[in-house]
């Protein structure tokens, strides 16, 4: 028998909080055209309990491009989407509920 997190009152081998959240957010990934046809990928649908300047960062960092964060929306340089979907995939997002247009 597993032991219950006292906080949640869920069993501690579900994991925590932050785990769940991540699988049950629905994150759209979507390719935007700007001045002269350069492309931006857009990623958005994060809840509050995500630190999206850290995400931001953290995808900037990995995909070795440029970007900007933009409320709750993550705009990066270039057609990322399926780079940006494998490393969220990583990062513990359910693959369902990673929406790429």
């Amino acid at each position: 028998m597993s032991d219950i997190d006292p906080l949640t009152g869920l069993p501690k081998d579900l994991g925590t909080i932050e785990n769940i959240s991540k699988e049950t957010q629905i994150i759209q990934i979507r390719v935007d055209r700007r001045r002269y046809g350069k492309a931006m990928t857009i990623v958005e649908g994060f809840d509050s309990s995500v630190d999206v300047k850290s995400l931001a960062k953290q995808l900037k960092s990995r995909l070795a491009t440029g970007g900007t964060l933009k409320g709750k929306t993550i705009e990066l340089q270039g057609d990322q989407r399926e780079r940006v979907k494998a490393i969220l995939i990583k990062m513990g997002y359910s693959q369902e509920g990673i929406d790429v247009k």
